[in-house]
């Protein structure tokens, strides 16, 4: 399984988002073999990831991703936010967590 973080510029933004995701996986101790990334959101695909997590304000720039891939995010520096979404995940897929 891949998450993939997106902004703008696929830079500064999309690179915390990664990190904060990462940090959740490993705080959650997930076992799960699951890749993170940043991107920039001229560069994603449909295919580019299972889950895309990006700014609400760029939701349209998404194009042909359909919208169950796409996690919409408030605020991208609330951890507790991005949290919320990655556990919902889990539990969709079944992936174990603490």
């Amino acid at each position: 399984m891949k998450f993939l973080a997106v902004c703008q510029s696929g830079l500064g933004s999309s690179f915390m988002v990664q990190m904060n995701i990462q940090s959740i996986l490993k705080d959650e101790n997930v076992k799960e073999d699951i890749q993170v990334d940043h991107s920039d959101v001229g560069s994603v695909g449909a295919d580019s990831a299972d889950y895309f997590f990006v700014e609400s304000t760029l939701q349209s720039a998404l194009g042909s991703i359909p919208e169950n891939k796409v996690v919409l995010l408030k605020s991208l520096i609330d951890k507790q936010e991005v949290r919320n979404h990655v556990n919902t995940i889990l539990d969709q897929e079944n992936i174990e967590y603490d």
